[in-house]
């Protein structure tokens, strides 16, 4: 699988790099770029986070972060596999959130490629993350935060 949501919070990244690896089109390839979002301790309010809650319409979000890995592919010449993976569930800080790996030519486009890949997935993608933090709970929508309670 190249998109993926991810429930298990012992779920091996290990197992990503060997599946980029065996892309078809490795052998051209020069550069594995990964990106890896963790759990910040500090939420936007200034407190301690206590923990992420990732909550997500499986289907449509599946469908969102394959034609964003598309694009990707489409835009970039020497990039010759993306993957993106994003936990849902709760998350706790330091713990990781979203993966996106991309297999490239030359280091340069698959740092652009990710850097790019990682803002549609901010942009487009249809994940609602709550933050608790010791103030209480918010839903975070694009940089807006909205109190819950």
């Amino acid at each position: 699988m190249k998109v993926a949501l991810i429930k298990d919070k012992s779920f091996d990244f290990s197992k990503l790099i060997k599946e980029i690896k065996s892309s078809e089109n490795i052998s051209k390839c020069g550069a594995i770029v990964s990106f890896i979002g963790i759990v910040r301790g500090i939420g936007r309010d200034g407190t301690r986070v206590k923990k992420l809650i990732y909550e997500a319409e499986e289907n449509v979000v599946l469908k969102e972060l394959e034609e964003i890995r598309e694009k990707i592919l489409r835009k970039y010449k020497g990039v010759h596999e993306v993957i993106i993976y994003h936990f849902i569930g709760e998350r706790d800080v330091g713990e990781d959130t979203i993966y996106i790996l991309v297999a490239s030519e030359h280091r340069e486009e698959g740092f652009k490629a990710a850097r790019e890949a990682l803002e549609l997935v901010k942009e487009r993608v249809h994940i609602w993350k709550k933050e608790i933090t010791e103030r209480g709970a918010y839903w975070i929508m694009g940089e807006e935060q909205v109190k819950i309670g």
